[in-house]
Order: C-alpha cells, then structure tokens, then sequence
C-alpha cells in the first residue's frame, strides 16, 4: 500500500520549508554578519530571509490565516488572544549552531487550531530531511531524494535511553537528570531537529528545562505526537500555545515512549 498523498496543506508547507531552507543555505556557504537582539540571541540574514519567504508563503498558502512568526513577533495580546488558527513559526531554529556552522539548525513552521499544533513541519536544509506531521493522520520523514516514509516512535523505550542533551542550553538540571536515570546515553544535539529523531525512533528522551519559546516546540510536538510519542510540561499535561500574553514555555519532557516514569527522574 502506497503513502497517502499530503493534503495541501502539508504539501504546500513542506515546499515553504524547504523554499526557506535553500535560501538559509545560500547565507550559510559564505561569510554573513551576525547582529544581536534584544535578548542577545543571534541574527543573521538567513534568519530574515527565510521569515520573509515564509510569512509571504503561508499568507498565500491560507490567506485566512494570521501568521505569528520570531522574527515578527511584536503584536499584542490584545491582537492575537482572539486567534482560534494561526500559524507559528520560526524561520531559522538554532541560529547558533547556523553561525557554528555545524549544520543542527532548521526551518519549523506549526498550524496551530485551539491551542493545538494539528500540522508540523520540520526541515533540516544541510541534511536536505524534512519531518512532517499532521494530527489524526501521521507523522513522515522526507530524505533529500523526496523518499518519504511513516514514522513511529521506539516503543517499549531501549535501554540506555538515549537523551537529547541540547549543545547550546545544556544546564545543571538536565545533568541531574541524566544522573537520576539508571541507564542513559547523552545526545547532543541542536535545535528542534532533536523532535524529528524523537519521532522516527532515534532518540528517546528530550527534557528541556529553562525558557523556550512557542514557535520552537509547536511544530515538533506535533510530529511527536502523531509518531505517538508526548510532549508534555511538567504538570503532565501537552503544550499549548496562544493562550496567554507570554509566548514562553514552562520547562518540558518529550518522550518516544509516553509510559516512560518521567517523574520519577525529576
């Protein structure tokens, strides 16, 4: 039996992703200025060029549609708190590892519908994968030659359990619970791609305590999700996003395997 074929949706932000990601491509094989924002995270101009190509993309993609973006993420409260749909994205995930030049960044774009990522896309442009999903359907790995393949999670979890470590905002709780486990194999890796190998079996525990934001889990839930996997705050229940003026996370847990006694490493 053959894949189904991508609504158009997916297909149309799988194309989006990967749009972006041979732009980010074009500014990461030569020299590139890097600016500091506000909260002294780096920006370059792939960050922006793939903002632009994305947030014009999903508006002609799902005219309907308001889209919330890092890059463009100064609206109200007031704005969005009435959005039931949006999109969120982030244009470039790991901008440090882009300006490393260590290839663990990538393009996340999220459908979100009442709280809910319901459609994720993740794409790695230096690896040329991209990591899709859409909620009540499944979640799919795409290779750089467009062979695209289901993907579920590793279930029952493998002993040592193999746990994401993230290379730029690794912290002593992180280490504690890497402690706390009887066996565990630390993997450091960067960005969201870290949901992607969650997804199709390559990893088995990403904890990540200390601030994120909604557009670098929305997309990557989603995909975890639909592999059958969780992403789960602290207090046991999924993340959701646009319910509040802050657009932080609480620290969280993503788990291949949800029957995984998470609590007990905390």
């Amino acid at each position: 039996m053959g894949l189904k074929p991508a609504s158009p949706l997916r297909a149309g932000a799988i194309a989006l992703a990967e749009a972006a990601g041979r732009a980010i491509l074009e500014v990461y094989a030569r020299d590139f200025d890097v600016a500091a924002k506000d909260d002294r995270s780096p920006l370059t101009e792939a960050d922006l060029a793939s903002h632009h190509l994305l947030v014009d993309g999903l508006k002609a993609l799902a005219p309907d549609v308001p889209v919330l973006s890092e890059e463009g993420a100064d609206l109200a409260w007031s704005t969005r708190r009435d959005w039931s749909r949006l999109w969120l994205v982030d244009p470039l995930d790991g901008t440090r590892e882009f300006v490393k030049k260590n290839g663990e960044f990538c393009v996340c774009i999220a459908l979100v519908e009442d709280g809910e990522p319901v459609l994720g896309v993740l794409h790695a442009p230096v690896a040329g994968v991209t990591w899709s999903a859409e909620r009540g359907e499944a979640a799919w790995k795409r290779d750089a030659g467009g062979h695209e393949r289901r993907l579920f999670v590793k279930t029952p979890a493998p002993r040592p359990l193999r746990v994401a470590a993230s290379r730029s905002h690794r912290d002593a709780r992180t280490d504690a619970l890497l402690q706390a486990l009887p066996a565990a194999e630390p993997v450091a890796m960067g960005s969201a791609i870290k949901f992607g190998l969650l997804a199709e079996g390559a990893l088995d525990v990403y904890p990540r305590f200390g601030p994120t934001s909604e557009w670098d889990t929305a997309a990557g839930q989603c995909i975890v999700e639909a592999a059958g996997g969780a992403v789960l705050g602290l207090d046991g229940e999924p993340l959701r996003y646009n319910q509040r003026p802050s657009l932080l996370n609480g620290d969280f847990i993503a788990l291949g395997d949800p029957a995984l006694p998470w609590r007990n490493w905390l």
